[in-house]
């Protein structure tokens, strides 16, 4: 007997501070709002948006970087996400806990790369 395997993505759910789903991210980098709409994608170093165009990239050092070339932010070791000022704009925990720079919880998702919460949360680019 022959079982057809499911070729859909596993999906992490992207959470507010409200504990609220505002998205999914699917393993494969595919972004979709809590409607289960089509966003964006994080497709290996770029970020596209709902239209499939680039508007941003990932470097392999966690920078990101708007579709212009400019800094947006950059997410460090210890997760920390500092602004192209080198001004703290917040944090990534390992656990998937997203704060912002007064240490408030601003939303999660546990199971996402820390690079692509990053860029959710502070980098606007699926808004």
């Amino acid at each position: 007997m022959l079982f057809a395997l499911g070729l859909t993505a596993q999906a992490q759910t992207v959470r507010n501070s409200y504990n609220s789903t505002v998205a999914k991210i699917e393993s494969n980098g595919t972004v979709r709002n809590a409607n289960n709409a089509y966003i964006g994608k994080f497709d290996g170093s770029t970020i596209r948006n709902k239209n499939n165009s680039s508007v941003g990239s990932i470097s392999s050092d966690g920078t990101i970087r708007n579709g212009y070339g400019s800094v947006v932010c950059k997410i460090y070791n210890d997760g920390t996400v500092r602004d192209g000022m080198n001004r703290t704009l917040g944090k990534v925990e390992s656990g998937g806990t997203v704060r912002n720079a007064n240490n408030s919880t601003i939303g999660s998702g546990n199971g996402v790369k820390r690079e692509w919460l990053a860029a959710y949360f502070f980098g606007n680019f699926f808004n």
